[in-house]
């Protein structure tokens, strides 16, 4: 196969697939165009015709923007990419969005646009691919055995969750893991000369890669980096190839100009002419090329037959792993429903606490559990007990060490989610969970089931004082669509946030946990935890007002519910672990739990001002805290900040009167 030509013809799919949409950008696949022919024709083993065979190699093009070159690629190896998919390339509805999205478009493996969350998911990918070997592999039977492999930009390894990834991969020395680096000097604001000029090889020669420099046009020199990289199994390897941005461009080549806007009809025409293409034929795939997806879709079809005959003779000879291998892979949980009985009446403890317990007991159960914390297992009770720790050389281990490194963390268990397999967790302190919240939005817009252990809820952290007391942090988790935010209020509730969490399977969870111990509430016949809200306190008197709060909230409300409820002033708490469930429920039930016609006051140790909406249509005040808090011991903080039993009860009066 002549690869360069074919490399050409990708370089006029994508010029004008920009020039069409008159959006887009187009430097980095005229520049890239060398690089994607090589891999997809010559290295990428994959199968076109199925592109969620499990063993396939995964590829990822971190910078997203430069997504002509992924989808002129996919459509020339024989994906569900048309030449009319090309031509939409940008437009409301395509199949071709600006940046490739997962789960839009076939043979896209991840969601990528801000810049290193690709990269750092490919570092997922491949500890994916690592454990999944450990695991299911035998001698002469490697069911699990490919490669992972990573388009990365200048803008790429700028951003700080690619070096956090990165270290963490040279560390594990994830030998199937090869970046490439285009280097071809350029930003948005003109040359990396003007804010990156570090050593990128000492960097990642630092990091413990392996370190290969090669001209990226030149087909032969990146067919032998690539194989040398696929050689070396003792390192994670960086290819850094020198590019010119839109090469081929007559003019414009070399400009920071072409890296997002079109190139323009004229300077379009030269390029044609330049490589050989027609100049007056858009979308042009020369006919000894039109059977080319055909082609690749018969090869990757070959590749998967091979791969299943030596998968059906592993699965003869190890009934039991291959049992395990389609359980994990279903998604299918086993019952958990005695998860949600485990804890007595006198189980008073921190939710964070219960949550370390529950997560072991549904390990047990769910051997595919992994996770890890950002140096914070023992403040955030997220060890698995006795199943190891993943570590160069061993993979057989459920429990990761990320190193104080949240983003990194964060990004790297999207990429394990997308590998499949295995369910995924990740823990740190909820006030740190702003250095996740890309990769964790992230994940809500992919519908991955990553569960976020995120504890220290509130200023009951005390001592550590404002850094570390999350005041808006909850409420603006609440914001993000598709994040099933759960705030229990006991141990009882961390149960059941936990199995409601492992059910889903079309997105992310965030499990928010105290630091100090609560009380296990009394809960009313009849509670309904999976409407995100219910009644734990039912009125004894004529109903007056109704307490909404979640968290450690809750057992204050109840408690300041007993002490004003009087003749004629009966007061109702309901608990809400999920704000965003309850808001999906029908209005009969949301009504029937927190009456219309009734005031309601919700309570709040932090913002408090997403809790308005929680009676539409009735009156709702809030009492929360507007300020961020203070260094002390926790009570005394709380005390400190007026939020009392005291004040909350005057507060009530004031609404009731």
């Amino acid at each position: 196969m002549d690869l360069q030509r074919v490399a050409n013809v990708i370089r006029g799919l994508a010029a004008d697939g920009v020039q069409k949409a008159n959006s887009g950008h187009p430097g980095a696949p005229l520049g890239l165009a060398d690089v994607g022919a090589v891999l997809y024709f010559d290295f990428l083993k994959h199968n076109p015709a199925n592109s969620k065979w499990p063993n396939r190699d995964r590829f990822v093009l971190s910078g997203g923007h430069g997504s002509m070159l992924l989808y002129s690629l996919l459509h020339l190896s024989g994906y569900q990419v048309s030449l009319d998919d090309l031509k939409n390339f940008r437009q409301l509805g395509s199949n071709t969005p600006g940046h490739p999205e997962y789960g839009d478009t076939d043979g896209v493996e991840t969601t990528t646009g801000p810049l290193g969350q690709g990269i750092a998911n490919a570092v997922g990918m491949a500890i994916g691919e690592r454990m999944a070997a450990a695991r299911f592999n035998r001698p002469g039977m490697e069911v699990v055995d490919h490669y992972t492999y990573v388009l990365a930009g200048d803008g790429d390894l700028m951003e700080g969750v690619s070096s956090e990834a990165s270290s963490l991969a040279g560390h594990l020395k994830l030998g199937k893991l090869i970046a490439i680096y285009d280097s071809n000097q350029i930003t948005i604001e003109g040359s990396t000369e003007l804010a990156f000029t570090e050593s990128v090889k000492g960097r990642y020669l630092a990091y413990g890669w392996q370190v290969l420099e090669v001209d990226g046009h030149s087909i032969p020199e990146l067919q032998k980096a690539l194989a040398e990289a696929q050689a070396n199994t003792e390192q994670p390897t960086l290819i850094i190839a020198h590019t010119q941005i839109a090469k081929g461009a007559p003019t414009k080549a070399g400009l920071a100009e072409t890296h997002g806007a079109p190139l323009g009809a004229e300077e379009i025409a030269g390029l044609k002419k330049g490589l050989g293409l027609p100049e007056d034929e858009d979308f042009y795939v020369p006919d000894d090329l039109k059977n080319l997806p055909e082609l690749m879709r018969q090869k990757g079809e070959q590749l998967e037959s091979e791969w299943k005959q030596l998968f059906d003779r592993w699965s003869k000879e190890n009934p039991q792993l291959a049992e395990e291998w389609n359980s994990w892979m279903s998604g299918v949980l086993p019952d958990l429903s005695e998860i949600l009985t485990m804890f007595g009446p006198d189980a008073k403890m921190a939710t964070r606490a219960a949550s370390g317990q529950v997560l072991n007991a549904i390990a047990r159960k769910v051997p595919n559990l992994v996770g890890g914390s950002a140096d914070l297992a023992p403040s955030n009770n997220s060890f698995l007990h006795g199943e190891g720790s993943v570590q160069a050389g061993d993979f057989s281990g459920r429990n990761f060490n990320f190193g104080v490194r949240e983003h990194g963390m964060a990004a790297i268990l999207n990429g394990l989610a997308l590998y499949g397999h295995f369910r995924v967790f990740g823990a740190t302190f909820l006030v740190f969970s702003d250095y996740m919240r890309p990769s964790m939005r992230l994940a809500a817009l992919m519908g991955l089931p990553v569960v976020y252990i995120l504890t220290h809820d509130s200023v009951y952290v005390g001592e550590d004082g404002p850094t570390h007391q999350p005041i808006e942090t909850t409420e603006s988790l609440r914001l993000i669509p598709n994040l099933a935010v759960f705030r229990p209020a006991d141990a009882e509730e961390t149960a059941w946030s936990w199995v409601e969490a492992m059910k889903r399977k079309d997105g992310p969870s965030a499990l928010i946990l105290t630091r100090q111990n609560l009380p296990l509430l009394k809960k009313p016949q009849g509670w309904d935890f999976t409407k995100g809200g219910y009644v734990v306190r039912p009125e004894q008197e004529d109903l007056a007002i109704v307490l909404v709060a979640a968290g450690s909230e809750v057992s204050l409300a109840v408690q300041v519910a007993e002490q004003v409820e009087k003749p004629g002033l009966g007061v109702r708490v309901v608990s809400v672990p999920n704000r965003g469930l309850f808001l999906k429920q029908d209005q009969a039930y949301r009504s029937r739990v927190i009456p219309q016609d009734v005031p309601t006051l919700a309570i709040e140790l932090g913002v408090a001002t997403g809790w308005y909406a929680i009676n539409p249509g009735g009156r709702v005040e809030v009492f929360g805290l507007e300020r961020f808090g203070a260094s002390g011991p926790g009570q005394k903080v709380v005390d400190y900040l007026g939020f009392t039993a005291e004040a909350i009860a005057e507060r009530i009066m004031s609404i009731v009167k």
